[in-house]
């Protein structure tokens, strides 16, 4: 692009351009202006002053352009399509057109107002071309061939076709001139865009989900602002900061004030330094706007307006600011609202702003990137208070901007540091609520879930846990009663639960001690038998409580107690005594505890034995278990003898049976079976040809140790090696009973002796004959 302009000055130079008139280059924008300017400075054209024109130079720079009393050769000018139509640059008679610009339009699918360099129109080529033939005869260059030129469309797209219509749908909704769409315009506007202006409103509240304007959508409609802009006026009022939004929303109606030289951009930036807030970009206006005000009355006109040029603002612009804010304070007095008297606070301002711009809130991601409402990526302003700061940057998490542009990036400009929870509030009628992993919660006693809320696709919040019942109460009921009655995770039993608990328990040590699973009914027979009975509507504990001691009937309450009958699936054989609940062993008794856990290290019978009573136990005691697992012992010791020797003893089962009547638990077992077996078939089998250490683990006696309350010190199913291991211990007084003092005396006190007394120490039954 330097280059083509430069061949175009360089032609008009040896035509003598510089003796008959001034140059107006036509450039795309901002940074094009200062490449080329740059260029051209570097190269030095003979007696060529290069002006740039953009609307971010000071009034005194423009002025410059309009100004030919202070000439200084060919002026060579540099400026946007604003020189089309806008403003007359005198003393031109030559143009260069690179044929781009950049046109402002509004993405629906983004939502964000884009300004793309683009090829410009024929009718604004011929304006541009124009340009040099105002005041005399002139040339222009056009920096693309004349195929490039008849290929373009002839008329630059109208503002309508490329623009929100949020405000001309509200306006004209008020006014009662029927829908857009059927609105008779000489160019109408995308369907697209129609729909997106009434997304627009209906997301403000200024219309209803049948496209009628609310009460809300008639006052923003009395402003006239954007109706985003409008919306924080009305949230301004009923959050009692009106006077410090009303500043803010007029500002915001404005071209910013601040001016900054490229060739005094520290100064400026240093001058406006002493405005600007860490948190939020939107006080910088109030505070400026404090800063003025105080200038303009202690100031006359000359004097304020110098200070305002020392300190880089436009005189101009912060005078329009102020006549915009003047027609808002008008218009809220008309409303009836009255400025706050004391200061907003941070909170309240800020929510009040936002409702204007829920959809710009952004949050940083893991990746530091800032996300944006519908999967945008926009970067923080250079220029913004808060992509400045460092350490406090970092922790910056949640934001919100006054508007998003795409320029060369997608860029968030004037933001303010928000809350998450202040977003979920004034986006109530916005957001969009999942909940994932319903489960009961014990300690809560009722059913939870997590829950993510999303605004626009923007999660706001993940994981929080919350009430679930109101939202899937027939689920939550479904919850209580599997996972709280049936599986018992209740903080608090209500009288027909424990009394169901203590009776399964009670019926779950014959399936422990028969080695079998299908005695009782299974979880869902139980699931059924409490949702048969339980009401609908109770999901939570305290609503079952409640129902249970004050609405429900004698009957009702008796139905739910389960019986026997009930809770059996068929009646269990324990064979007599087959399966002891204690062992009994010189004196004293033992407790048994049975576990049908294939998996488990507990599988089978556990003796529950204190460490000080361990060296009394014998294993030739253990190895004969408990009778209703001999038999099955027995079986496994013949199987796994060799073959050899087995093929003596088949069918196993008959010598099981024939071994069952004859052996007596009051003498060794193998030692027995040997002689037994040999009386049986005349065959001997040594004692160290029984594979006895190869038994599955629940035909072999498992030892627990405690102390002498019952804390668990060891367990093993070899009795040697524990007997070995706690050796020292086998003198404490706890394990054995305590000798009472010998009372000597020829007459008898002691009354009746029982013929056998019973004691209890370090959790062993001991027996005295």
């Amino acid at each position: 692009l330097s280059q083509g302009v430069e061949e175009g000055l360089r032609e008009l130079l040896a035509e003598g351009a510089e003796r008959n008139g001034d140059t107006l280059v036509f450039l795309s924008g901002e940074r094009d202006i200062r490449e080329v300017a740059k260029h051209l400075r570097r190269i030095q054209l003979p007696g060529a002053e290069v002006l740039p024109l953009y609307a971010r130079l000071s009034n005194a720079e423009q002025q410059r352009i309009f100004d030919l009393r202070g000439r200084r050769g060919w002026r060579v000018v540099l400026a946007t399509n604003v020189a089309e139509t806008s403003l007359t640059v005198p003393g031109i008679r030559y143009v260069i057109d690179a044929g781009t610009a950049r046109i402002s339009r509004y993405s629906v699918h983004s939502k964000v107002q884009r300004l793309p360099v683009e090829p410009i129109a024929r009718a604004s080529a011929d304006q541009r071309a124009g340009r040099s033939g105002r005041i005399m005869p002139g040339v222009a260059y056009r920096l693309y061939d004349e195929d490039d030129f008849n290929n373009r469309p002839a008329f630059t797209d109208p503002e309508i076709q490329r623009t929100n219509l949020g405000a001309v749908i509200l306006r004209m909704a008020d006014l009662k001139l029927g829908a857009v769409e059927d609105f008779p315009f000489i160019e109408p506007p995308d369907g697209r865009l129609i729909r997106d202006g009434y997304r627009l409103l209906e997301e403000l509240g200024a219309l209803d989900k049948q496209r009628r304007v609310t009460t809300l959508g008639r006052q923003l409609a009395r402003f006239p602002l954007d109706p985003t802009l409008a919306r924080m006026v009305v949230a301004g009022a009923e959050q009692k900061v009106l006077r410090e939004v009303l500043v803010i929303v007029a500002a915001l109606a404005v071209q910013d004030p601040r001016e900054r030289p490229r060739d005094k951009q520290q100064q400026a930036d240093q001058a406006h330094q002493p405005f600007e807030n860490k948190e939020s970009d939107f006080l910088f206006f109030w505070n400026l706007w404090q800063w003025a005000e105080q200038q303009r009355g202690d100031l006359g006109r000359n004097p304020y307006e110098k200070q305002l040029k020392k300190h880089f603002l436009a005189p101009s612009r912060m005078r329009e600011w102020r006549d915009t804010h003047r027609q808002l304070l008008l218009l809220a007095r008309e409303e009836g609202w009255s400025l706050n008297d004391e200061a907003a606070d941070y909170e309240s301002l800020q929510r009040a702003l936002l409702t204007g711009l829920l959809g710009n809130v952004m949050t940083r991601n893991e990746d530091g990137e800032w996300l944006s409402t519908r999967n945008r990526k926009p970067l923080l302003w250079p220029g913004s208070s808060l992509s400045k700061g460092g350490d406090k940057k970092a922790k910056l998490r949640w934001l919100v901007a006054a508007e998003q542009v795409e320029t060369s990036r997608l860029f968030a400009r004037c933001v303010a540091r928000i809350e998450p929870q202040w977003v979920e509030a004034e986006a109530a009628h916005l957001i969009k609520r999942q909940y994932f992993e319903p489960h009961w919660s014990k300690k809560r006693g009722c059913v939870m879930a997590k829950e993510q809320i999303n605004l626009f696709g923007l999660i706001l919040a993940s994981g929080r846990r919350m009430h679930y019942g109101p939202l899937e109460p027939e689920l939550a009921r479904e919850l209580m009663i599997r996972e709280g009655l049936v599986a018992g995770e209740l903080t608090r039993e209500p009288e027909f639960v424990a009394a169901n608990r203590e009776r399964l328990q009670r019926l779950e040590e014959m399936e422990h001690k028969l080695r079998r699973r299908d005695i009782l009914v299974d979880e869902e027979t139980r699931f059924l038998f409490y949702d048969q009975r339980l009401p609908s509507g109770l999901y939570t504990l305290a609503h079952l409580e409640t129902w249970y001691k004050k609405q429900a009937d004698e009957h009702e309450r008796q139905a739910l107690f389960m019986d026997d009958e009930f809770l059996l699936s068929h009646s269990p054989d324990l064979q007599g005594g087959a399966f002891p609940d204690e062992l009994e062993w010189d004196g004293m008794r033992l407790p048994l505890e049975y576990s049908f856990d294939p998996t488990g290290d507990r599988d089978g019978v556990t003796v529950i034995v204190p460490a000080g009573a361990l060296q009394q136990l014998h294993a030739e005691r253990l190895a004969w278990l408990v009778p209703g697992l001999l038999r099955e012992k027995l079986e496994a010791l013949i199987r796994g003898l060799p073959k050899a020797r087995r093929r003596h003893f088949v069918p196993v089962p008959d010598y099981v049976a024939a071994l069952l009547e004859s052996l007596r638990a009051d003498q060794p077992l193998l030692p027995a079976m040997i002689r037994e077996l040999q009386r049986m078939t005349g065959v001997r089998v040594e004692q160290e040809e029984w594979r006895e250490d190869q038994l599955p683990g629940h035909l072999r006696m498992n030892v627990r140790v405690t102390d002498g309350q019952g804390k668990v010190l060891a367990e093993d199913r070899d009795l040697a090696r524990l007997q070995q291991r706690f050796e020292a211990l086998a003198g404490e007084r706890d394990a054995s009973p305590a000798r009472e003092e010998v009372v000597s005396g020829r007459t008898w006190v002691f009354g009746t002796l029982p013929a056998c007394q019973e004691s209890e120490q370090g959790g062993v039954v001991f027996r005295r004959y």
